[in-house]
């Protein structure tokens, strides 16, 4: 379990550093530098996530928030 919350961690850590990164290429206004190469590395985080978030609550690793209040 703490491997799974550790992993997706890792991934939220490195969605934000790809942001960031687009985000100096926007400002730089380099057209040499391909910014969609980061954007996609962060939908990519992204959706590693939500599937791993997905597997771990169907086989039983983590449990969700029984009531929502």
């Amino acid at each position: 379990m703490l491997y799974v919350k550790l992993t997706i961690g890792g991934l939220l850590i490195f969605m934000v550093y790809s942001l960031f990164q687009a985000m100096m290429i926007m400002l730089k206004n380099d057209q040499n530098q391909n910014m969609s190469k980061y954007i996609g590395r962060r939908v990519l985080a992204s959706a590693l996530i939500v599937g791993l978030i997905l597997i771990a609550v169907a086989t039983g690793i983590i449990q969700p928030n029984p009531t929502p209040y």
